[in-house]
C-alpha cells in the first residue's frame, strides 16, 4: 500500500484510498484515511451496509470506535445500551466495552467509522474478506489477532 504521511491528499467520493475496497459480512469498507497516513493515530472507513445484520458482539482492547450515520438506520448495542441511529447521528463505542450493530433499514445504510488509535483494522478487513464463509472459530482467531474479542452473537 502506498502511504503519504508527509502530504495532504484527497479521496474522491465513492472511492477507496488505495482502490482496494474490502468486503466483510455483507458490507463494503472503503478506507478514507489509512493507519499509515496518520502514523497509526487513527483510521477512517466509509462503510456501506448492503445486507441486514452486522458483526458479532465484540470489544477492542485498545481502540475507541466512533460511527457517524450518513444513510439508513442502524441499531447499535454498546454494553447494555441500545441506540437507533439515523442520518446525522453519531455513536461512540469506548475501548473494552462490548458492542455490535445491525442495519435495520430496507435500503442501503452508510456510516463513517473511525478507529483511534488505528491498530490493524485495515489488515483485519482484508483478511476477513478472504474468509467469506468462515466459522465462528475462524473469526474468533482473526479478531484476537487484531486486538479484539468476540463475546456474543450479532444482534
Amino acid at each position: 500500500m502506498e502511504t503519504k504521511t508527509n502530504h495532504g491528499f484527497m479521496v474522491e467520493a465513492g472511492k477507496d484510498r488505495f482502490h482496494e475496497e474490502a468486503n466483510f459480512l455483507g458490507s463494503h469498507f472503503k478506507c478514507k484515511v489509512s493507519t499509515n497516513d496518520s502514523r497509526e493515530g487513527m483510521s477512517v472507513f466509509d462503510l456501506t451496509l448492503i445486507e441486514k445484520g452486522g458483526p458479532p458482539y465484540h470489544f477492542h482492547y485498545t481502540q475507541d470506535e466512533w460511527c457517524y450515520i450518513l444513510e439508513g438506520e442502524i441499531v447499535f448495542k454498546i454494553g447494555d445500551d441500545i441506540f437507533t441511529a439515523k442520518p446525522g447521528d453519531s455513536v461512540f463505542a469506548p475501548r473494552q466495552i462490548p458492542h455490535t450493530f445491525t442495519k435495520t433499514s430496507e435500503n442501503l445504510a452508510r456510516m463513517l467509522v473511525i478507529y483511534q488509535p488505528a491498530g490493524t483494522m485495515e489488515e483485519f478487513y482484508f483478511q476477513a474478506d478472504e474468509v467469506p464463509n468462515g466459522t465462528l472459530r475462524d473469526f474468533e482467531k482473526l479478531y484476537r489477532q487484531h486486538g479484539m474479542e468476540i463475546v456474543g452473537p450479532p444482534l
